[in-house]
């Protein structure tokens, strides 16, 4: 017991078991022990005033004092640390592997909170505090510094501001920062992808304050939700994203610790030095950081990036096979004509989906539409003028892909294989227009008139119509076949030879100037 001395003056006072054990934070039945075992003993508080406390509690419990000769001595500690950087790996799971190995050896092993306290004493010692709270490769902390760097536009002669990024591994305190010129989202998550490319690797967790480019709202009670965008960056490097409690830095005190020393590393250094774009100041602020990196720490031997290499670095995970590609996402209502439109070009959609609610996740090369989490569709990104379509045959309603069957190249194969003439007729008619696919209909309608009457009838009409008119159309092609004129069908000649029937009255039937 490490109170028993208080207690027993405690009790020399006159107060009460109860008392006692609240104000020592002990049990009653701790308190009960310690004062039976002081009047078995015959013991009061005059005569072990004097003495210390380890004297005091062999002299009340002395089977304890005696246990603790024939304990084994201390865990190999520095094999506990080294253990503790492994993945999954527990104090408590080591401590059970101790204790089997004690019972093993028939000795009586620590308990495991004396386990424990033991372990913190030995590291304090040996200065190794600094890795007890943390593995090496779990997680990573970012934030925007609160003071910004000053841009000098030569040009404009305007001053614009500067905001610094900084990220941080915990284990092994190697940083990284980054001057942006803005804050949004596209600059956030820019940030992140560079900063893995610098660490060479990935850590199992992110650790993140509650910035609307990467939280959107963080309830109570509730998960937080996530930007869709920042959510989908993670994803891809394959670590899960844990935003702070709002308003408690102390969630991720490592990188708040490090703004502060890189605001005074880094941007205090640099704030007599005038720089006219980002890039020139981002080249400061490399050798600055490798400077902080490398610099030694002031109770160890070793500095971050030693550290970081050394004991860190195997436990990172890999790098995706290429950075993460940026994008945009946005809800559309797919409209009747089934293309949705960004930046005044056109993507089809598969007609099913026509007043569905659709995600649209937008990146450099490409667009991509999705239903309730599952993609429907892609597409390349359209450039350059505005107004195009990008339209697959397969999104389209069955009536529409008949319907775009028909082109220009189709309608002239279809009059060659008529005729010379319809050939001619349907190539000047699609010429005429400013823009081909506004003949598509009346050509189709001429070709059209070879399956209501045949081939050589249509034929005939057009060699007449050519005859006539530079460039006939539907009507005059029709009228033509109608009346009977140019046709040379066996039905049409038996009609034109055959004059038994026919009323040939005469030039004196319309009179004249002799009537």
């Amino acid at each position: 017991m490490y109170c028993s001395k208080e207690v027993l003056r405690l009790i020399s006072l006159g107060m009460s078991q109860r008392q006692i054990s609240s104000q020592l934070n002990i049990s009653r039945n701790s308190v009960s022990k310690i004062y039976q075992a002081a009047v078995a003993l015959n013991l009061d508080w005059t005569q072990v005033a004097c003495l210390d406390e380890g004297k005091v509690s062999s002299m009340l419990f002395p089977s304890q004092e005696n246990a603790s000769k024939i304990m084994q001595p201390r865990p190999d500690y520095d094999y506990v640390y080294e253990e503790l950087k492994k993945k999954g790996v527990t104090l408590k799971l080591l401590w059970r592997e101790y204790v089997a190995e004690c019972h093993a050896a028939n000795s009586i092993p620590l308990q495991y909170s004396q386990f424990c306290r033991c372990y913190r004493e030995h590291h304090a010692v040996s200065k190794a505090t600094m890795h007890f709270t943390h593995k090496p490769g779990v997680r990573i902390e970012v934030d925007w510094a609160g003071t910004t760097i000053p841009i000098y536009d030569l040009q404009l002669g305007e001053v614009f501001k500067a905001y610094l990024f900084v990220a941080t591994l915990p284990f092994s305190q190697y940083s990284y920062a980054e001057a942006l010129s803005d804050m949004k989202q596209m600059s956030w998550i820019s940030a992140h992808t560079k900063m893995y490319e610098f660490f060479g690797g990935v850590t199992q967790m992110l650790y993140v304050d509650n910035l609307k480019t990467g939280v959107i709202k963080h309830p109570k009670n509730e998960d937080p939700v996530l930007n869709q965008s920042y959510k989908e960056m993670a994803e891809y490097y394959n670590t899960a994203i844990v935003p702070a409690k709002p308003r408690t830095p102390k969630a991720k005190p490592s990188v708040e610790g490090t703004v502060g020393k890189v605001t005074t590393h880094i941007i205090a250094r640099l704030r007599n030095q005038k720089f006219s774009s980002i890039k020139l100041l981002n080249e400061a602020i490399k050798e600055c950081l490798d400077e902080f990196n490398t610099q030694p720490f002031q109770k160890k031997d070793s500095c971050r990036k030693e550290v970081y290499f050394d004991e860190e670095l195997p436990f990172m995970l890999p790098l995706p096979f290429k950075p993460f590609e940026y994008s945009n996402w946005k809800t559309v209502t797919l409209p009747y004509n089934y293309h949705i439109a960004h930046e005044f070009n056109y993507y089809s959609v598969p007609y099913e989906f026509i007043q569905h609610s659709l995600d649209v996740r937008i990146t450099k090369s490409l667009i991509e539409v999705f239903y309730k989490g599952h993609r429907v569709c892609t597409h390349q990104r359209l450039y350059g003028k505005k107004g195009q379509y990008s339209t697959k045959q397969d999104h389209m309603p069955p009536n529409h892909q008949k319907s775009n069957e028909w082109n220009g190249e189709s309608l002239r194969k279809q009059a060659k294989s008529i005729g010379e003439k319809t050939y001619q007729v349907i190539d000047r008619l699609l010429l005429s227009y400013k823009v081909e696919q506004q003949g598509y209909n009346g050509c189709r309608s001429i070709l059209k008139l070879a399956d209501d009457y045949s081939n050589e009838v249509l034929e005939q009409a057009c060699a007449k119509a050519l005859s006539l008119i530079s460039i006939p159309r539907y009507k005059n092609i029709k009228l033509i076949i109608t009346h009977g004129q140019g046709t040379l069908s066996e039905k049409t000649d038996q009609i034109s030879n055959d004059n038994t029937h026919a009323f040939v009255r005469g030039a004196s039937y319309y009179g004249g100037k002799h009537k």
